[in-house]
């Protein structure tokens, strides 16, 4: 549970300082989604979805980390569906502020995986606690 909290605050503090970078010089043009409101709602929501995926799959399948790195993949490629959309339905909307949110999304999967998992970690399988457990 504590891993799971640091990881979707880790992730909401990334966003929101990546946010306050591309606003503050001005690389982007805002627009309503480009906000800390929603960027720091589903930033958290999105990583508190994905320790609830991956407590999910914990106990169910055979490889945790590695379902839920390929989860995570799938549902980071879906995740930019809607950001493309801005583009035909907002008129605020603008490539280079559509491809921020879209590196938002790339953010928090990496947190993600990065936190709740042990790929790429070195730690040997089964010595570091499952994201449920904490």
């Amino acid at each position: 549970m504590r891993r799971g909290a640091a990881t979707a605050a880790v992730a909401t503090v990334t966003n929101a300082l990546l946010l306050t970078l591309v606003l503050e010089t001005g690389l982007v043009e805002p627009f309503a989604p480009l906000s800390y409101p929603p960027v720091v709602f589903l930033s958290a929501a999105g990583a508190v979805a994905a320790t609830l995926v991956y407590g999910l799959l914990a106990g169910r399948v055979a490889d945790t980390d590695r379902t839920f790195f390929r989860v995570a993949v799938a549902v980071l490629v879906v995740s930019f569906a809607p950001d493309l959309g801005l583009l035909y339905v907002d008129p605020g909307a603008t490539v280079p502020g559509v491809l921020v949110l879209m590196l938002m999304h790339v953010v928090v999967a990496a947190v993600c995986v990065a936190s709740l998992t042990e790929l790429g970690w070195g730690v040997p399988e089964g010595k570091r606690p499952d994201a449920t457990d904490e």
